[in-house]
């Protein structure tokens, strides 16, 4: 099973790329954030037409998250973060084929120390009690999507721009995704790449794509009883390259057995 994580930066813009993407790609799974629809413009039928069953959860102009399978069921749908008020539309989770697919768009947090830093902190740690008991019940279990975390230095284009004391990079960030690794969520691109350099969010501005200025913030975690089937993973940058493109790449990883 090959699953796929993309924030699509506006799916009414971008739906030919996703289009294009999922008839070339062809993966079983696919988590997608900031839709930025609502769920009556969603375009269930169109996809349905490539073949994938949707399931989505979204909103006017901001956030929305939607889960894709090929030729599978989706079942169990969860909306949002159980026992935690939030009317912005951030999570999604469904089982398909028997694994449990979380689907994130991780507040971003505008800077450090502001409200929406401190939302973002308290977003994570109701995400972070959320899966320890989703876990219990879904061992085999991947959590993907834009997380606007950059785990290490490793995944960043100039760590000394990019600090402890940076949005995406801080202490706090950083800590809050090492303790949701700590539920038994294991980074699936870092088993099959140890080195620098891979990114999958560009800014716009400044040429970042074409210098690689980038963050590696889109992450695919698998869980202990996934750990030893995921056989592949990586950041596919081709539809980075398309005219009009998301700043964000999609992240993939492939089950065995």
């Amino acid at each position: 099973m090959r699953i796929a994580s993309w924030n699509v930066n506006s799916l009414n813009v971008r739906l030919p790329h996703l289009e294009q993407w999922l008839r070339e790609a062809a993966p079983d799974v696919v988590g997608l954030q900031e839709t930025k629809l609502e769920d009556h413009r969603f375009p269930d039928t169109a996809l349905a037409g490539l073949g994938y069953r949707s399931v989505f959860a979204g909103q006017k102009t901001y956030n929305g998250v939607a889960i894709l399978a090929r030729e599978r069921a989706i079942e169990d749908v969860q909306v949002g973060i159980p026992g935690f008020e939030d009317e912005q539309k951030r999570v999604i989770a469904a089982t398909v084929d028997g694994v449990r697919i979380v689907n994130l768009y991780v507040v971003n947090g505008q800077d450090v120390g502001t409200d929406k830093y401190d939302y973002k902190l308290r977003w994570l740690d109701a995400v972070h009690g959320w899966l320890g008991e989703e876990l219990k019940a879904h061992p085999r279990m991947v959590v993907l999507g834009d997380f606007n975390i950059a785990p290490d230095e490793r995944d960043v284009h100039d760590p000394l721009v990019w600090n402890d004391d940076h949005i995406l990079t801080s202490t706090a960030e950083r800590g809050a995704l090492k303790r949701l690794q700590a539920l038994g969520l294991h980074d699936a691109f870092r088993l099959h790449h140890d080195e620098a350099g891979h990114f999958s969010w560009w800014d716009y501005r400044q040429a970042g794509f074409r210098r690689n200025l980038g963050l590696r913030i889109d992450l695919t975690l698998v869980s202990d009883a996934l750990r030893d089937g995921a056989a592949a993973s990586g950041i596919d940058r081709e539809p980075r390259t398309w005219d009009r493109p998301s700043d964000h790449a999609p992240a993939w990883v492939a089950l065995s057995g």
